[in-house]
């Protein structure tokens, strides 16, 4: 079989996410036929580095030995059971190794299917815990949720409406709840000589005034710590998230982490919380957590967000969601797998001499003249193209120069997926230097093949 066979297959069947499939009237789709560490090989046996770690979720590459042996013995045993009522080991260890390796004070673990879920269960959660505390307090009027612009926690339409990304919000407008949205830190835009600490800071005065007005109505604020990735991998630094959780604390709100894409390593930790050294009162977690095996995704919470749902069955105050497939038991043993390949291996550590390697390989692109910013937190690059350097014009988004920079990077070899006009690169973590370098070197000769006209 060919690429074309299985291209013209899949064009007749499947819609793809993420896509205007009449672009592959002129562009292939590409059939993947195995994968193998951090390289991915087609039906006509060309090979491509998965520089973007198949949409963030690949931390140790293609089919790793340490996962397929556990899933292979899993699959042997269990490989799924209903999840009310029942319970299995790997869920059980899973969940404990969870509550061990997060911030302290996230005591509890629910399970659901994927990042939108995870960022469902955790608006929900917060809003019942308001709504059983006001037999109590009197808080029934908390209902709505604070987020920053350009951030992005899923499709799905309560993710989507704590987000704000007009691309993937404004034509499902009429279907989504109202939010309290803020202007944030995002430090593209400091000023000539300020600091990311600087200007992080100063742009809290906005999230303060907010809390302010509007605390007796609001739920939770939710953000991505750190580098809001869908959001063109904008970036900020630690000290907002200590000053969002004093000020949450002040006004009695919730904060909810969103880890789903910057967890697990991304940001140079393993929890990007804990560089503020933070506790939210929820964290999302999903992508790498099974190493980019299977759909899983988990929401941590303090022991009293679950007291409050602890009661006698009368009262009604029990959690209510579900998924068919929570606590999958392969899914559970995958991020096992995962979580002991972090431990036995000390790869936060050796994380940081790879970010160093690619700062290293990356510096190049800060003196490109349609190269407005090169940014980086830990494992993830982000390289802005811009039509004016100095006054960072962006180019017009028809002209799609993004798409230019994918399709000679496929053509050499190498897998990046940039968004709009930001090439970004955000490797499994067994890359080695050699692949850096080919991956640097592609970038920088699709970026000119780009800007030429």
């Amino acid at each position: 079989m060919t690429n074309h066979s299985f291209s013209n297959r899949d064009l007749s069947v499947l819609w793809h996410p993420c896509t205007q499939m009449k672009d592959h009237e002129t562009f292939p789709i590409i059939p993947i036929k195995k994968g193998q560490g951090v390289w991915l090989e087609d039906f006509d046996g060309n090979r491509y580095l998965d520089a973007i770690s198949s949409w963030w979720v690949n931390l140790f590459g293609h089919a790793n030995p340490t996962i397929n042996a556990a899933l292979k013995d899993q699959l042997d045993t269990l490989e799924h059971v209903i999840f009310a009522g029942f319970t299995h080991e790997s869920a059980i260890k899973l969940a404990e190794k969870l509550v061990e390796i997060t911030p302290e004070g996230l005591n509890r673990c629910f399970y659901a299917d994927n990042g939108s879920a995870a960022v469902e269960v955790a608006l929900k959660m917060s809003f019942h815990y308001w709504r059983n505390q006001s037999n109590e307090s009197g808080q029934t009027q908390k209902t709505k949720f604070i987020t920053l612009e350009n951030s992005y926690h899923g499709e799905t339409l309560g993710a989507l409406a704590v987000g704000n990304v007009p691309l993937y919000k404004e034509t499902y407008a009429p279907l989504l709840m109202d939010v309290i949205t803020v202007s944030g830190p995002d430090c593209y835009y400091r000023e000539p000589g300020e600091s990311w600490a600087e200007y992080s800071s100063r742009r809290f005065a906005l999230m303060e005034n907010t809390l302010q007005d509007h605390a007796d109505t609001v739920c939770a604020v939710i953000i991505e710590p750190l580098v809001q990735c869908a959001g063109n991998m904008r970036m900020y630094d630690p000290v907002y998230l200590k000053l969002l959780r004093e000020a949450c604390d002040k006004y009695d709100v919730h904060l909810i982490a969103d880890e789903i894409a910057v967890g697990f390593g991304r940001t140079g930790t393993l929890f990007a919380c804990e560089q503020a050294a933070i506790t939210p009162d929820f964290m999302c977690l999903s992508k790498g957590l099974t190493g980019g095996y299977l759909a899983l995704s988990a929401v941590l919470t303090t022991n009293d967000i679950y007291q409050a749902f602890y009661d006698d069955y009368q009262k009604l105050t029990a959690f209510l969601h579900s998924h068919s497939y929570t606590g999958n038991a392969l899914a559970c043993r995958a991020a096992l797998a995962t979580l002991e390949i972090f431990q036995q291996q000390d790869i936060i550590a050796k994380n940081q001499t790879l970010a160093k390697t690619l700062a290293t390989v990356a510096a190049q692109f800060h003196d490109h003249p349609h190269v407005a910013e090169v940014r980086q937190t830990g494992m993830i690059v982000a390289i802005e193209m811009v039509k004016n350097k100095r006054t960072k014009e962006p180019y017009p988004w028809q002209e799609r120069r993004g798409l230019r920079v994918y399709q000679y990077a496929l053509s050499k070899g190498v897998l990046l997926r940039p968004l709009g006009n930001v090439i970004y690169f955000m490797p499994p973590y067994i890359i080695n230097e050699d692949e850096l370098r080919l991956m640097a070197e592609v970038a920088w000769d699709g970026i000119q093949q780009a800007v030429r006209d």
